[in-house]
């Protein structure tokens, strides 16, 4: 991907972690995290509280894109410790190159609409209205594929106004008044804020989004990269997830 594409697309984020006995004396590294974007507020606050439980000190840098990017990366040899995507299928892009594979978070999907729902929508059966504009996952995408499940469980069929590359794109076109309505993950309204509001899904017509993390085989700190996913299961990762929305099993 072009420098200054990948630049505009991906929110990145460095804090100061500790290893759990990854590190010794003043030993420092970076140990590159590739996220879906659905992660990005969560995984701010787990960085935080991995640093605090542990007293060796690395970088960790977290980048935001969508999962299909994310393990696209890692499939071309991108240079990542880890790996975390909204779904299996997208793991299942870089299955040869990771290791330690293991899911650590769970959601389940949302209608987004404008503040105040002003176009009335009560329900995904709403969402034919061809007056509508409806924005969607792309079909290769995790959101795009659980709005798919989703639509096939009611017996709708939706036309998008586009498909976009992730969650938060789908979210920001609800936000900026560019459609009237999208489906995205329950924990992405977090992100939102007062400019959308959200029309709850039927447990009966839902899915449930499976995140996952993995240890990238190539990693400089594979040690260090399976701690970090390993750690993603501990109590207080639990606790984090489920304050930003995310169930755990």
């Amino acid at each position: 991907m072009p420098y200054f594409t990948r630049l505009a697309s991906i929110v990145a984020m460095t804090v100061a972690l500790g290893g759990c006995g990854i590190a010794s004396g003043d030993e420092r590294f970076t140990l590159n995290v590739l996220a879906a974007s659905s992660l990005t507020d969560a995984f701010g606050e787990l960085g935080t509280a991995y640093q605090e439980a542990n007293r060796h000190v690395t970088h960790v840098q977290f980048e935001f894109v969508g999962s299909q990017e994310a393990a696209g990366d890692v499939d071309d040899g991108e240079h990542a410790d880890v790996l975390a995507t909204a779904d299996s299928a997208s793991m299942d892009v870089a299955a040869d190159r990771v290791t330690d594979r293991r899911p650590f978070a769970y959601g389940t999907m949302t209608i987004a609409v404008a503040p105040g729902n002003p176009r009335h929508i009560h329900g995904l059966s709403d969402l034919a209205n061809p007056d509508l504009r409806v924005v969607l996952g792309g079909p290769i995408v995790p959101v795009g594929r659980y709005a798919a499940q989703v639509l096939a469980k009611a017996g709708v069929r939706v036309r998008p106004a586009s498909e976009e590359a992730d969650a938060r794109t789908v979210l920001t076109r609800i936000r900026t008044g560019a459609a009237d309505a999208g489906i995205v993950y329950v924990t992405d309204m977090r992100s939102a804020g007062v400019s959308a509001s959200s029309v709850a899904i039927p447990a009966l017509q839902n899915v449930t989004a499976t995140y996952f993390a993995a240890a990238v085989r190539r990693s400089d700190h594979g040690d260090a990269a399976r701690e970090f996913v390993s750690w993603l299961s501990s109590s207080t990762a639990r606790t984090i997830l489920r304050k930003y929305g995310f169930q755990t099993g």
